[in-house]
């Protein structure tokens, strides 16, 4: 039976199609792996420096000193909020299979941690190893963009509560409000502005209106509401989100009380949060960048600077290690299995009357 002239070319396009993408996966893969060397050899700068620079010598002897079981419980919880990230992608991408959204999301953490193009090289991944196995690339653009604002908005609601708090005197710490009320202020406002967008554009920007930035701010407003729905919707994996990012500081915390050290947790909190916005700059890793904006805002929390510099490193050194490695096992095993093809689960509501089914007929 001969095959016709367009399916020839359909079947052409779909084989272009998949040589592309396994072009980029390649591609994607050799990132990592540069990544991944850029980090040793950034570590090992770090090591160097802090024994060779004789006024950094205090701060090797304070991470020799630390109490290992804090350390090791810090590593347990920075796997924690890998988990807490692998939750909250099962909850925007809920019909992705549970074993091939875990290996994706911890895709996204190792590219987000080895590879210097931060959030957006990780949503990349994401993009890409979904739309191989036959996920809408747009379907999924628009889930990782919900992803993305889901654990932005966690940050902000985060650092507004504990800001405030602390300024008002219910958390113990400092008082000033340029270190308190500001940042805590600010993210409120961010908060409660930009989850007023969709209301907003559709009172503006009307179906009158045309031309690129209309059509991105009517998808911009159409991502923040479907964002609204996932975080005001009960569903315990909410957890998730802010298991990633509450868990992380934690690590931080347990790192100062390894030497000893106990600052107020609102002041870790603060200075954690603030310090992280140098996260933006494209480093692998953000080392030297994040590390020196931790250390900056300690000392402006009053936290000595060996005490800080020697908890900041061991934290980073814990928060990049974790993600990088697993998510990289993960990513070769994904790369294992790319042709398998994408069965979806059933839709919650579906799966919520099949349990309760079960239930109901003993099975």
């Amino acid at each position: 039976m001969s095959v016709s002239g367009e399916t020839q070319e359909e079947l052409a396009v779909e084989a272009a199609l998949v040589e592309e993408i396994e072009r980029d996966e390649d591609k994607a893969q050799r990132n990592l792996w540069y990544g991944l060397i850029s980090l040793g050899v950034l570590v090992a700068l770090v090591v160097g420096l802090v024994l060779a620079v004789p006024g950094l010598h205090t701060v090797g002897h304070r991470i020799a000193d630390m109490w290992l079981p804090d350390v090791g419980l810090g590593v347990v919880l920075e796997i924690v909020s890998c988990l807490g990230y692998v939750l909250a992608f099962m909850q925007v991408f809920d019909r992705a299979p549970i074993r091939l959204a875990a290996r994706v999301a911890l895709s996204e953490l190792a590219f987000g941690t080895a590879v210097s193009l931060g959030g957006a090289g990780s949503i990349a991944v994401g993009t890409l190893l979904l739309t191989e196995r036959g996920a809408p690339a747009g379907r999924v653009v628009e889930r990782s963009a919900v992803l993305f604002l889901l654990t932005s908005a966690v940050n902000v609601i985060v650092l507004g509560v504990v800001g405030l708090f602390a300024w008002v005197g219910i958390l113990p710490g400092t008082t000033d409000p340029l270190l308190t009320l500001l940042p805590g202020g600010v993210s409120l406002i961010v908060f409660v502005g930009f989850f007023a967008m969709p209301r907003l554009c559709d009172r503006f920007v009307t179906e009158r209106y045309s031309g690129k930035i209309a059509g991105a701010l009517r998808t911009t407003a159409t991502t923040v509401d479907d964002t609204k729905r996932v975080l005001f919707t009960t569903d315990w994996r909410l957890i998730g989100a802010f298991a990633y990012l509450l868990a992380d500081i934690s690590v931080l915390v347990l790192c100062f009380w390894a030497l000893g050290k106990y600052p107020p947790i609102a002041v870790i909190v603060l200075a954690y949060q603030i310090g992280y916005l140098s996260n933006l700059i494209p480093i692998p890793g953000g080392i030297g960048i994040l590390d020196g904006s931790f250390v900056a805002m300690f000392v402006l929390f009053h936290v000595g600077i060996g005490e800080a510099t020697s908890a900041t490193i061991v934290y980073h050194a814990i928060s990049l290690w974790v993600p990088a490695l697993w998510g990289t096992v993960a990513f070769l095993l994904l790369r294992r299995t790319r042709r398998d093809p994408l069965v979806l689960r059933p839709p919650r509501a579906e799966r919520k009357a099949l349990r309760a089914a079960a239930r109901n007929t003993g099975v």
